[in-house]
């Protein structure tokens, strides 16, 4: 039996994979993007990149149409479990809600 956080990773893997560009950033980048995902920090820097420019590129690169889609003024985590219908774990402990793009925790 999965855990919530289980199902969670794998609701934004399989979200993630709806737009891969290839092979490898479906089963490869999916999956480490959401597992990065759950962590408590922003994503960009739990994935290892040193500014959300990067992380852009990154994400573009992997997940061109739905790069397309994400509003510039979100974040990519916030996007991410928006677009599932999800609060990322980090969000209920993540200091700066009220600057977040439409946090639904803010307020």
């Amino acid at each position: 039996m999965n855990t919530p956080v289980q199902t969670m990773e794998r609701e934004v893997t399989l979200f993630l994979q709806k737009y891969a560009k290839n092979s490898y950033s479906k089963y490869v980048i999916a999956p480490h993007v959401a597992a990065m995902s759950l962590k408590e920090h922003h994503l960009y820097e739990d994935l290892g990149f040193k500014n959300r420019v990067q992380m852009g590129r990154y994400m573009k690169c992997h997940f061109p149409k739905l790069a397309e889609q994400k509003p510039l003024d979100k974040l990519w985590k916030k996007f991410i479990y928006d677009s599932i219908g999800k609060v990322a774990p980090a969000c209920f402990t993540c200091k700066d809600s009220s600057n977040c793009f439409a946090c639904a925790l803010a307020g």
